[in-house]
């Protein structure tokens, strides 16, 4: 039996469950204390954003500790499309748009949350694949396993 759970995938998510909380009381505070000087669209926006991003993220975490630690190619396929789709444009979004007049300091914990993202998509990727392609080569072994028991005579 392989191991096929990703140390560097797993390290990563482990210092992404502490980190959320500290990117998301910053950016909180960020948006309160700019929230006067946006304009309506851009309230409604960053509103919208912080609620998509908080459930998808605690939904994105959890599969990706089920995906990687108890090697399950479903779940962690699930992280790694939430990854990819909504969380990494949306902080690229957050990280590069000007009219948001972004702070400093939000500039600093979005790069830090686009750093994992982007790691987190290229290691699930390749953990992905290994998985995937380990699990097809147990199924292939299996069924041909079957194939040759059929066909030896009985004993006797």
């Amino acid at each position: 039996c392989e191991i096929l759970s990703s140390l560097p995938l797993q390290m990563s998510l482990y210092f992404n469950v502490y980190f959320f909380p500290f990117w998301w009381l910053i950016t909180v505070a960020i948006l309160y204390l700019k929230y006067p000087v946006l304009s309506d669209y851009y309230k409604f926006i960053l509103v919208t954003i912080m609620i998509l991003v908080s459930l998808t993220e605690l939904i994105r975490l959890y599969l990706g500790y089920v995906g990687n630690l108890l090697e399950k190619v479903p779940e962690l396929a699930g992280f790694w499309l939430l990854t990819l789709l909504p969380q990494l444009p949306i902080i690229l979004f957050l990280l590069f748009n000007e009219g948001l007049k972004i702070h400093s300091l939000e500039r600093a914990v979005h790069i830090i949350f686009a750093a994992f993202l982007s790691f987190q998509v290229l290691a699930a990727f390749f953990t992905l694949k290994r998985m995937v392609n380990t699990l097809a080569t147990r199924f292939r072994l299996t069924e041909q396993f079957h194939r040759l028991e059929e066909q030896l005579p009985e004993p006797g």
